[in-house]
């Protein structure tokens, strides 16, 4: 919601069910990063107070919003999910303004939200149970679900409408309440997110939202005792300084961070399909995904008809603003983001590695309003340049040649990250092999890293720590059992 002059698009935070200016009065534009002379608006800069007040809110609503039955709490989200799939259009268009998204890419997020948030409508009214015999005559044992308090939900800037739908729908549907902390260059969808669930009616200070820098209000969000549940999407650096705030307090995380995706291809026919699930997996979204596939690790006998296919499917992209119908592939969100990129792109070369295609920044006439980098793919790179090792996030997908599959396995898992790994491979054995060895929160057999709305999403090592979102597992982290012993006679 705007303030003040409509002109200068002002916006506000949304705390205890109002619309409230920030308490120190300061506001930071908000860029289109396909062209940095179209702000967007002006978004707060919220102080500690800010973040207090959320939680305070939040927390005096917690008792009465946690006492409604599963199906009463079901009702105020379906009348969210109602609007959200009536607004799915201006939604799109405003996430492709503001995150560069292609409006196909950008339509696809809200629509995704719809689907998962009425998969949890439904989940949320399972939250079973442990009913055991007990070892003792005439006592019953049961173990009962339930909320945990506050949750503090952080959300990255690439799917900046989804994400927090995947924080907040299940934090809500389990008896929790919520402060929301959008991404610093994604405000406005905070706010499209914040205006649904107010005019679907939810109570005050059930859901609240503070805008602005992490590193002014994240601690005292997260450090809140009053705080029981962090759930962050974003890097691994911020992840473990989550971590080490909320570990004070003995506060709940869950943690989806960063990804190095390796992509294994062994002895498999159809490398025109693997080209094809490849080049998507690695390019969508601008290659700002966290499951982006980054690596493709491949036998040597397959390697350079691989590289030629992507090679070719890479000509393909159309780069531009994410509003014209033509464009595949908009900009990087920032130009702070550009220039890190291009960094990485000549560390590949000046360690001996090639640039096969792409792998410049494009400049004049439109390209000069944002930061727009061409799909690129880097070859004879080895498993230790920086390129192998270091989350990119970007357009840039790097080759490393092997000689066998236990080779191949081996490289995969010399990461510190372990999000998602793909293997396209027509070999029974291996493709066992893969599942069982590969280090990796989510596995994904001759397709690309697509994921289900349904099923937990989450990694291992420095990708993830705390039950994996989405899907029945969220329960373990929204919920804590309380066990009830029950002598009746």
């Amino acid at each position: 919601m705007s303030s003040g002059n409509e002109s200068i698009k002002r916006y506000l935070n949304y705390i205890g069910g109002s619309w409230k200016e920030p308490t120190g009065g300061e506001y930071y534009p908000d860029i289109n990063p396909a062209d940095e002379t179209d702000v967007i608006g002006h978004f707060p800069l919220s102080t500690v107070d800010d973040a207090v007040e959320a939680v305070s809110q939040a927390h005096r609503a917690f008792p009465a919003w946690s006492r409604l039955l599963p199906q009463q709490r079901a009702q105020y989200i379906s009348r969210f999910a109602e609007l959200l799939e009536k607004d799915v259009q201006r939604i799109a268009e405003g996430l492709c303004r503001e995150e560069g998204k292609t409006m196909k890419e950008a339509m696809g997020e809200p629509g995704r939200g719809y689907t998962e948030c009425n998969y949890f409508i439904g989940e949320a009214q399972r939250l079973d149970g442990i009913t055991m015999p007990s070892d003792r005559a005439n006592v019953s044992s049961v173990a009962v679900r339930v909320p945990l308090g506050v949750i503090a939900a952080i959300s990255p800037w690439n799917f900046p409408f989804l994400t927090p739908i995947r924080k907040i729908i299940p934090a809500l549907a389990t008896g929790n309440t919520v402060v929301f902390k959008p991404a610093y260059d994604t405000p406005l969808c905070g706010v499209m997110l914040m205006e649904l669930f107010d005019q679907a009616g939810f109570p005050p200070g059930v859901v609240n939202m503070v805008i602005g820098r992490g590193s002014t209000m994240g601690d005292a969000i997260c450090g809140d005792p009053r705080v029981k549940g962090i759930t962050f999407t974003g890097s691994t650096t911020v992840g473990r300084r989550i971590n080490r705030i909320a570990a004070a307090n003995f506060t709940k995380v869950q943690l989806e961070m960063g990804g190095k995706n390796p992509c294994i291809v062994a002895q498999y026919q159809d490398l025109n399909r693997a080209a094809d699930a490849i080049t998507a997996a690695a390019f969508a979204v601008t290659g700002q995904r966290c499951t982006s596939i980054s690596r493709v690790i491949v036998m040597r006998n397959q390697a350079e008809e691989l590289e030629t296919l992507i090679t070719e499917r890479m000509k393909s992209y159309v780069l531009g603003k994410g509003s014209d119908p033509q464009v595949t592939m908009g900009p990087v969100i920032n130009r702070a983001a550009g220039e890190s990129i291009m960094q990485y792109i000549r560390s590949a070369e000046e360690e001996g590695a090639k640039i096969r295609a792409g792998g410049r920044q494009l400049t004049g006439g439109k390209f000069d309003k944002g930061f727009y980098i061409e799909p690129t793919l880097i070859t004879e790179v080895t498993p230790k340049m920086k390129v192998a090792i270091e989350e990119i996030f970007g357009p840039v997908l790097v080759v490393i040649k092997v000689d066998s599959f236990e080779e191949a396995v081996s490289v995969a898992n010399d990461s510190e990250y372990g999000l998602a790994a793909s293997l396209f491979s027509d070999n029974l054995a291996w493709i066992h092999e893969f599942q069982a060895n590969v280090e990796s929160g989510m596995v994904h057999i001759n397709h690309g890293t697509v994921t289900d709305a349904c099923m937990p999403f989450g990694g291992v090592k420095s990708s993830g720590l705390g039950p994996f979102s989405k899907g029945s597992t969220n329960k373990d982290f929204y919920t804590n059992y309380k066990v009830n012993y029950v002598q009746y006679r």
